[in-house]
C-alpha cells in the first residue's frame, strides 16, 4: 500500500505526519513513501532529508491524495473534502464529535477515518499522549505570556519574587495534560491547584508531587471556588472521541480576577469553557471576555513543530507500518488498539462517541470487517 504525507493547509500548522526516521523504517520495510513537496520544511525538514531515505516527492496535495494511506497530523479542512474516497485510509487526528460537516463529508466518501485520538490500549491512549504533553507544557507558557500587561494579562510573574506572592496556576484534569502542566507550573515557580474527579488519580497524583501541588476533587462547588482565585485557569478534560461538557460557568468566569488566563486545551472537541464560543489561530490567538484573556487555539502544539512531529512519530510509525502491510483487518488483528481508531468505515459512524454527538446510528467497526 502506498502511502502519501501531506503538507498541512490549517493555519499556522507546521507539523508534519511523518520524520524522515518515520520513512527510513518504512522503506526498509518495503514499503513506497511519497511526501509532498515542502512538507517538512516548517519542521525544519528539509525535502532533501526525505529523499535521502528513500521518499518519493510530490508536487501537488492532489498526488498525495491520490495514495490509499494518507497521513496526516490534523483534520482535513474544507478544501480538501473532495479528496476523500473509498477504499482510503486517512490517518490523523480528526476529534470528530465537535465537527458534523467533516463527519458528513467522510460519511459520503465512505472514507475510512482513523483518528489518532481514539486509538486505545489498555484505556491509555498512545497517540494523543505525546501531544497532550506537549500541550500541557505549552498551556502554562502560554498562560505566562498572556499574565504580561501589554498582551492583556494582569501584569503578574508566575514565580514572584522574595516578598510577593506567586501567582495562582489552576489546573482541571489530572491526565497526561494535566500532570505535564502541573510539572511546568511548579517548575516555573507557581502556586499550582490540580482538580481532579477520580479518586485513584488523584493518589497517583499526590505521589508524583507530594505536598508541591493542591490536589481537590473535581466538582462544581471546588471548581467555582479555585477558578475564583486563578491568574491561569488550565482545562485538560478530555473524553476521547466525544464533545466536551462545560464544567466552568460564564459565571464561575465573571468572578475572574482582572487580566487572569484561560487556556482550554480540550477546544478540539469543542471545550469545556462556558465564555469559549469560538476556536482562535496562532495569528489571532486570544479574545477578551469579562476582562478575562481567553486562548482558543486548537492546535497548540503546532507551535513547537518540530519537537512535536519528531514526538508523534515515535508514536505512530509502527501504526502506519502495520496498515501498510496487512490493510485494515490485518492491522487490527496485530494491533487490537487500532479497532477503537476507526472512526467511519464504509459510510458508517463506527465510534459510539461521534455517533451520539450527532444522533447519527452507531455501527460497531466488527459487524462490518
Amino acid at each position: 500500500m502506498d502511502i502519501g504525507v501531506l503538507k498541512e493547509i490549517k493555519n499556522n500548522e507546521h507539523r508534519v505526519g511523518m520524520t524522515p526516521d518515520g520513512v527510513s523504517h518504512l522503506v526498509k520495510h518495503g514499503h513506497d513513501v511519497f511526501i509532498e513537496i515542502g512538507a517538512g520544511e516548517g519542521s525544519g525538514i528539509s525535502d532533501s532529508e526525505y529523499l535521502a531515505v528513500g521518499a518519493h516527492l510530490l508536487k501537488t496535495a492532489e498526488d498525495v491524495w491520490a495514495k490509499d494511506l494518507i497521513i496526516k497530523v490534523k483534520e482535513p479542512l474544507p478544501e480538501e473534502y473532495p479528496y476523500l474516497r473509498a477504499n482510503q485510509i486517512v490517518f490523523t487526528f480528526f476529534h470528530l464529535a465537535a465537527n458534523q460537516a467533516l463527519t458528513d463529508a467522510l460519511l459520503k466518501a465512505k472514507t475510512t477515518a482513523i483518528a489518532y485520538e481514539t486509538v486505545e490500549e489498555n484505556g491509555e491512549l498512545p497517540l494523543l499522549r505525546p501531544m497532550s504533553e506537549v500541550a500541557g507544557r505549552r498551556s502554562v507558557i502560554v498562560g505566562a505570556t498572556y499574565l504580561e500587561k501589554h498582551r492583556g494579562g494582569a501584569g503578574i510573574l508566575l514565580s514572584g519574587v522574595p516578598g510577593v506572592a506567586k501567582g495562582h496556576v489552576v489546573i482541571i484534569g489530572g491526565g497526561v495534560a494535566g500532570i505535564s502542566a502541573a510539572r511546568m507550573a511548579l517548575g516555573l515557580g507557581a502556586r499550582v491547584t490540580l482538580l481532579e474527579l477520580k479518586e485513584h488519580k488523584m493518589r497517583t497524583l499526590e505521589q508524583l508531587f507530594g505536598t508541591q501541588l493542591q490536589i481537590l476533587k473535581s466538582n462544581p462547588l471546588n471548581i467555582e471556588k479555585t477558578v475564583e482565585t486563578a491568574d491561569v485557569l488550565i482545562s485538560t478534560v478530555l473524553i476521547p472521541g466525544a464533545k466536551a461538557v462545560h464544567l466552568v460557568k460564564e459565571s464561575d468566569v465573571k468572578k475572574m480576577p482582572k487580566g487572569s488566563v484561560i487556556i482550554d486545551i480540550s477546544i478540539d472537541q469543542g471545550g469545556t469553557i462556558e465564555t469559549i464560543d469560538r476556536t482562535t489561530t496562532h495569528d489571532d490567538p486570544i479574545f477578551i471576555k469579562h476582562d478575562v484573556v481567553h486562548y482558543s487555539v486548537p492546535n497548540i502544539p503546532g507551535a513547537t513543530p518540530r519537537t512535536s512531529t519528531y514526538a508523534l512519530t515515535n508514536a505512530t510509525t509502527h501504526y502506519i507500518e502495520a496498515l501498510a502491510r496487512q490493510g485494515l483487518n490485518g492491522a487490527i488483528r496485530q494491533l487490537s488498539e487500532l479497532e477503537k481508531g476507526v472512526n467511519t468505515y464504509l459510510g458508517h459512524v463506527t465510534y459510539e462517541a461521534v455517533a451520539k454527538a450527532f444522533d447519527y446510528p452507531y455501527t460497531p467497526l466488527k459487524t462490518l470487517l
